[in-house]
């Protein structure tokens, strides 16, 4: 009977520890109501990719440079300047004086000229008239043919030295014109050495000119990409300011640098950026290709991880998955999407960054 009542016991013990462990296992396990009101982790907004038209580019840097400028030197030396008429920065014209030099020695020199030439011209006015009488008395035979030969000599010797002394006044009178220093065409003065009092050697330069005040960008660009540029393309500069300036290419430098492998493209810049670019100045500008479709995302959906430009997709559970992408070019703050991501994607826009794979999250508009 004892007996009987010990295998009872332990029978019971043993359903009542069955029961504690599968009432401890259930405790452990949340049920499907608990799984369904778990908290996600962050809130976020979402956007599709969009298909927009998008123009292609081509950015270079380059230096904003003066088109032609010209050296202004002296043309005659050894002589004072008296007066500086001109600064730089101001416009001149072609032909205006910009300085002169003291011209008493040139004055000098123009005197002595003309009183030689008078000098000239009486020696040959004596000098015809024997020669008239010669030719007049030689069929005669008056006189010998050696008188009559020395006479039409000394003529054409005496014409001869007018004609010397005509080109020394006219040489004289270029001087005096040379005392005065003159643009050689319209533009602005970028440079100027020259100072009143000073006595200048023949050949110093005195302004610096910016012919026809235009400027041009050279814009430095890889060999590769040169082919792509061709002369009359449109091209936007952008100044420190924020303005843009619209230019125009006029040629691609017919060489390449062996250092560097980079070659020039000269830019055009219009009248309008005068005011805008100074020569030296180092501005970035794109070359413009027109336009094609391109799919766009907003960059603050983009996250690198590993070395990899990726973004959250959002799932139907509301769950982020990471996808790998390759992007291309940007506008504003879009970016280009070339491959990786499905059209109809739900991609996180505020707040990817902090997200991981497999979050859950709300998202609002």
């Amino acid at each position: 009977m004892q007996s009987k009542q010990r295998r009872t016991m332990v029978r019971l013990t043993g359903c009542w520890a069955i029961c504690a462990a599968v009432l401890i296992a259930n405790a452990q396990q949340p049920d499907a109501k608990t799984a369904a009101v778990a908290k996600p982790a962050m809130t976020v907004t979402v956007a599709q990719p969009q298909n927009q038209q998008l123009s292609q580019r081509l950015s270079a840097n380059g230096t904003v440079a003066a088109w032609q400028e010209a050296s202004v030197g002296a043309e005659i030396g050894g002589l004072r300047l008296t007066e500086v008429r001109v600064n730089v920065g101001d416009q001149v014209k072609a032909g205006q004086v910009l300085a002169v030099f003291t011209n008493d020695t040139v004055l000098a020199e123009i005197n002595q000229a003309k009183a030689a030439l008078n000098e000239a011209k009486a020696v040959a006015s004596e000098a015809q008239a024997n020669a008239d009488r010669a030719r007049a008395l030689q069929p005669s035979g008056v006189i010998s043919a050696q008188q009559f030969n020395k006479d039409v000599t000394a003529e054409a010797t005496a014409k001869a030295r007018v004609e010397s002394a005509q080109a020394n006044l006219a040489a004289s009178e270029l001087h005096l014109q040379k005392t005065q220093v003159r643009a050689p065409d319209n533009g602005v003065i970028s440079a100027r050495t020259a100072s009143v009092g000073s006595v200048v050697a023949l050949g110093s330069e005195l302004f610096r000119l910016i012919r026809g005040n235009r400027l041009e960008w050279r814009a430095d660009l890889v060999s590769s990409e040169l082919f792509r540029i061709k002369p009359g393309q449109k091209v936007r500069i952008t100044v420190a300011s924020g303005a843009e300036v619209i230019g125009q290419v006029r040629m691609l430098a017919p060489t390449v640098d062996v250092q560097n492998r980079t070659g020039l493209v000269y830019v055009d810049l219009p009248a309008s950026a005068q005011g805008l670019l100074k020569p030296g100045m180092f501005v970035r500008g794109e070359f413009e290709f027109g336009s094609s479709k391109a799919l766009l995302l907003p960059q603050q959906s983009l996250v690198v991880r590993d070395g990899f430009q990726q973004v959250y997709v959002v799932g139907p559970d509301q769950r982020v998955k990471l996808l790998k992408v390759s992007v291309g070019r940007r506008q504003g703050d879009m970016i280009e999407i070339t491959s990786g991501l499905p059209l109809d994607a739900n991609v996180v826009v505020r707040g990817a960054g902090f997200l991981t794979a497999g979050d859950l999250v709300k998202v609002v508009p």
